[in-house]
């Protein structure tokens, strides 16, 4: 019964991801874009004929998931996406190679903004939308989406959205998990027109303004523009930037709180506070460094909103040759690709809530040497916490530190010296698409040989999906 639901659902995750394409399609046939037009309509074509046997053959009782089961269902919708998502790069000849065009899609599902197109501005629009696409798909979650209709499929859904949602605590808005699913997409939704009209009134045209509305909100980075949202060279299409930016990666069921007038959660929430005041130290720090080594206050203080904003909710957007700036505000930088957006965003990395966990345990530390016999606890949200947590975010970082290691030295193995090769993992990991120094273009990942795209697309799906989904299957009594 379970692998017939888990099948169905899977079937039906691809399926999702197949019908997607059906407004890159739509534009690709308008536009005369012919071999766009025949890539898609054969993925589309290929994908439908597979998958609708296998829900018609798997139709059977309602049955609910165990967290077992919801980490392997999660893990292959994902990979099964991002594989589908691929074939409209490689038919179209576009990305002609195999692990190019996986690597591609991958990185715009798990919005990590990484890729290997050099010349943005000559490719078809719908290939251009259908990156996008896959940000804002991504951002969200198709398990999300899915966990929204699984009444139509007689699924209880919560496992799923354990297993796909990012942070140590899984938050719901409503006592409905379905309900949860269906208000965080309408926020999507909402927030994706809001910035899309904004973008339009400052002077973007609708297109590019859907594409940078889709990657902003996703936290993604995909732009359709080489040099990305340096090409305007408009201060107000930053500032937009920024502000979507710095929401996305807010915890949205706590947006959703103070869209309802609960300010004092807002306030009280310990996640929320130091995420305001990381980005306020970060955006002082690198202003002052910047105006020291020439410019105006004005435009050095954007720039540090503007690059505090998109490695930190790891967006990975640029406006400015930020690998000139001086060694502090690179090192800014380098220390904010460790931190990541909230839980319950659309961001990736660690999550500021685990550095505060982190943070507060540190200081009971010290307390416990000077008060031996003294009795501590982590607080959150003026709350005593559960001394699990400390252990939960103290093995994650670890094995965050540990993958971003290894595939350090995969990456190293193809010769880029160890700096940007630890560089590239910290960016695939924490799905932050931006790099410094050599890495400062994303594009760079052409370079590498095959073996390493295919290890960096499986640690941009592990980081996107917290680590613990992709690994737990490299436990054995995960099996047992």
């Amino acid at each position: 019964m379970k692998k017939r639901a888990v099948i169905r659902l899977l079937a039906f995750l691809i399926a999702l991801t197949a019908l997607a394409m059906t407004v890159p399609l739509i534009m690709a046939v308008c536009l005369e874009e012919a071999a766009m037009a025949r890539a898609f309509g054969l993925a589309m074509a290929a994908v439908l004929l597979a998958v609708l046997p296998v829900l018609a053959a798997t139709r059977g009782q309602p049955i609910r998931f165990t967290a077992s089961d919801g980490f392997l269902l999660v893990f292959l919708a994902w990979a099964g996406a991002c594989i589908t998502g691929a074939v409209p790069y490689y038919v179209s000849g576009f990305i002609p190679r195999i692990a190019d065009a996986v690597f591609e899609s991958v990185s715009g599902f798990t919005t990590t903004g990484s890729t290997l197109i050099t010349d943005l501005e000559m490719m078809p629009r719908s290939l251009i939308f259908w990156r996008a696409e896959t940000h804002w798909l991504g951002g969200m979650g198709m398990v999300v989406l899915t966990v929204a209709l699984l009444p139509l499929l007689g699924v209880g859904g919560f496992q799923l959205l354990k297993a796909e949602t990012t942070g140590p605590d899984k938050d719901r808005i409503t006592p409905k998990i379905t309900g949860t699913a269906k208000l965080l997409w309408l926020m999507y939704i909402v927030l994706t027109f809001l910035e899309v009209l904004l973008l339009r009134l400052a002077g973007m045209d609708l297109f590019d303004a859907v594409i940078h509305a889709f990657s902003t909100i996703a936290t993604g980075g995909f732009s359709s523009r080489n040099e990305s949202i340096a090409y305007y060279k408009s201060p107000l299409v930053e500032w937009i930037t920024i502000i979507f930016m710095i929401i996305a990666g807010f915890n949205f069921s706590l947006l959703y709180r103070l869209c309802r007038r609960k300010f004092r959660e807002a306030f009280v929430n310990s996640e929320a506070r130091a995420y305001v005041l990381i980005i306020a130290a970060a955006v002082l720090v690198i202003a002052v460094s910047l105006t020291a080594a020439g410019g105006s206050a004005a435009d050095n203080i954007r720039r540090g909103f503007f690059y505090t904003a998109s490695v930190l909710t790891t967006t990975g957007f640029s406006c400015a040759g930020h690998s000139l700036w001086p060694s502090l505000a690179q090192g800014v930088l380098f220390l904010l690709m460790f931190i990541g957006g909230c839980s319950g965003s659309t961001a990736g990395g660690i999550k500021v809530i685990r550095h505060v966990v982190l943070f507060k345990q540190m200081q009971n530390e010290l307390c416990k040497i000077i008060y031996p016999r003294g009795v501590f606890s982590v607080q959150l949200n003026n709350k005593v916490g559960r001394k699990d947590v400390v252990y939960g975010v103290s093995g994650f970082i670890f094995l965050y530190l540990f993958v971003a290691a290894m595939a350090a030295l995969v990456v190293a193995s193809s010769g880029l010296d160890f700096y940007s090769s630890f560089n590239a993992s910290l960016i695939s990991i924490g799905n932050i698409g931006l790099g410094l120094g050599g890495l400062g273009s994303p594009s760079v990942f052409l370079e590498f040989p095959a073996y390493v795209k295919w290890v960096l697309s499986f640690v941009m799906i592990a980081g996107r999906l917290e680590l613990w989904t992709a690994f737990v299957f490299f436990s054995r009594s995960y099996w047992s």
